[in-house]
């Protein structure tokens, strides 16, 4: 299987950390979207990352169609919960994070236009999504060790590509002295080496 992705994207990275704790040997192909012969095109008409490409010659996207995918390729044990209850519980708190991400990425990408052609109040509204969304994560992990039934899972790997992704592009905001739940949550996945493993680089 052949995973294309680039080094910075949370949702390629929540991708390959899937296929790590799966023990998934991924082929990975780095591109750089803004490139004219970029070939993400040809595996997702959508133009974004990830994609995979498994070995049949499909092609899987986005994200969390391909975790769905991993989890099911792989005889480990399942990192989305087959009780239905923990199931969509953990699949609200990817929903959350992914979403969350999508915000800041998108203050990100306006962030990086022209003064002139920047929308300020777009990217106002962007990172309020970031704000109200890493609250109520704080909120909802509280003490707990985990985010669903004190079980690392996909909850948690897309928890901690967010706060990745953030550590990443918005070191300004400070958000382990705001929100302490994430920071010590954060703190506990880089132990793990399919984290640390995929950690991006500064840029």
């Amino acid at each position: 299987m052949k995973l294309l992705y680039s080094h910075t994207s949370p949702y390629a990275r929540k991708v390959r950390i899937f296929a790590l704790e799966k023990q998934l040997d991924l082929e990975l192909l780095a591109v750089t979207l803004s490139a004219p012969d970029c070939p993400i095109n040809q595996h997702n008409p959508l133009g974004k990352i990830p994609a995979l490409i498994t070995d049949d010659g499909d092609n899987l996207y986005d994200s969390r169609v391909i975790v769905e995918y991993l989890d099911h390729f792989s005889p480990q044990k399942p990192l989305i919960p087959l009780d239905f209850n923990h199931r969509i519980s953990v699949r609200r708190w990817e929903a959350l994070a992914d979403g969350v991400s999508d915000a800041a990425v998108a203050a990100m990408l306006e962030g990086r236009k022209a003064e002139n052609l920047q929308d300020a109040a777009s990217i106002t509204k962007q990172l309020g999504k970031v704000e109200r969304g890493l609250s109520a994560l704080n909120q909802d992990l509280g003490k707990n060790q985990w985010c669903v039934n004190n079980t690392f899972s996909l909850a948690d790997i897309a928890l901690g590509s967010l706060l990745g992704y953030l550590n990443l592009r918005y070191q300004h905001l400070h958000w382990p002295q705001t929100y302490p739940n994430l920071a010590r949550h954060y703190v506990q996945t880089l132990e793990r080496a399919s984290f640390t493993e995929t950690v991006p680089p500064q840029a």
